[in-house]
């Protein structure tokens, strides 16, 4: 064997973050405010489509929960409670949902040798952060004209945040690099998506549910993030999750769901990056 054929290798694809930090953090910007814009370019409403949507269903959950089943009237600030739900969950789902066949949407950019495959998910989930960021300003204006006090806790908002962000990218990260090899995964992850709203209390406090019921919902790392978000923001008075889950060492299994989803997501789109241009 001649000496050039011995130093044949293997080449590797295209990687996650093909180019370097800079140019992805670059091109992340460019394709969020470009699909942000687009998204409401050229409507009567504008932005306030955005808000429009997690508004209207909010009236609609309001009436049913509090007229129909009288759920509201046990729970304090129970419309807020439902309107700031309904925006934060609206936001892992809105990111995971579009995520799901974003890379292959961009398939004439993800052709390209050195684009960075994780700038697609990622400008999906900015883009969806953006529309939860003036959805929240809304939110609170309602929040305070319901008569919740601002109290220090308030600050730890940006952790709320930043936990829901992770755990959103995590799971965009694992379905959209996903999705090129299993098409099916786009009806199946609308199913479950749909499912988590309802396994999520969004809807209703987690006591309000029997205690083995309650346990279960309990291991979703959201309805933690989500009870969390109640405590700091809505209702100091309401239960720690760790009493809601039946004690502090039962909130590991939703901080290890919460790890591995986000350890599987690093290690899965590192290993489909470079083979995601083959399978379009």
């Amino acid at each position: 064997m001649s000496s050039g054929a011995a130093n044949l290798r293997d080449v590797r694809g295209p990687s996650a973050l093909g180019g370097g930090w800079r140019r992805s953090w670059d091109l992340l910007y460019l394709m969020a405010m470009t699909e942000f814009k687009r998204t409401y370019f050229g409507t009567a409403l504008g932005y306030v489509w955005s808000l429009a949507r997690p508004l209207m269903l909010f009236g609609v959950l309001l009436v049913v929960f509090t007229q129909a089943f009288h759920l509201g009237s046990g729970v304090p600030h129970y419309p807020v409670l439902l309107l700031f739900n309904i925006v934060l969950f609206g936001f892992f789902q809105e990111a995971t949902i579009t995520s799901v066949q974003s890379i292959v949407l961009q398939e004439g950019v993800v052709r390209k040798t050195q684009f960075p495959r994780l700038v697609i998910p990622a400008s999906v989930v900015l883009t969806a952060l953006i529309n939860l960021s003036f959805n929240l300003i809304v939110t609170f204006v309602f929040i305070l004209a319901f008569g919740v006090s601002p109290r220090w806790s308030w600050m730890l908002l940006p952790v709320l945040i930043g936990m829901l962000l992770v755990i959103t990218s995590a799971v965009s990260m694992l379905l959209s690099s996903l999705y090129p090899r299993f098409r099916d995964l786009g009806m199946i992850w609308t199913v479950v998506s749909t499912a988590l709203f309802y396994a999520t209390p969004v809807l209703y406090p987690l006591e309000k549910m029997t205690p083995s019921i309650r346990e279960i919902v309990s291991m979703n790392p959201l309805a933690v993030i989500l009870e969390l978000g109640r405590k700091w923001i809505i209702d100091p008075h309401a239960p720690e999750p760790a009493m809601l889950a039946g004690g502090h060492l039962r909130l590991l299994i939703p901080a290890a769901i919460y790890v591995g989803t986000c350890v599987a997501a690093v290690v899965v789109f590192r290993r489909e990056a470079p083979r995601i241009a083959e399978a379009l």
